[in-house]
């Protein structure tokens, strides 16, 4: 069993996210959750923080990434 870096995990669920999006399949924090479960991911990452990194990374509410026209300049 392989054990990943904080940075790891976040990359993961970011490929993930994007990977059940894109298929069209349920794409939220448990469905996360069970896709990195059935790989064996360790240490595997909690809902809470699941939904913290997708938040991080603009993937929320449908989104899938951050986009310019989100940035509100001074």
């Amino acid at each position: 069993m392989d054990l990943y870096t904080p940075m790891e995990i976040e990359e993961i669920v970011v490929m993930e996210r994007l990977h059940l999006y894109n298929r069209g399949l349920s794409y939220g924090a448990q469905a996360i959750s069970h896709v990195l479960e059935q790989k064996g991911i360790r240490p595997l990452p909690s809902i809470t923080t699941i939904n913290r990194i997708l938040s991080r990374n603009c993937l929320t509410h449908r989104r899938t990434g951050y986009y310019p026209e989100d940035y509100i300049g001074d």
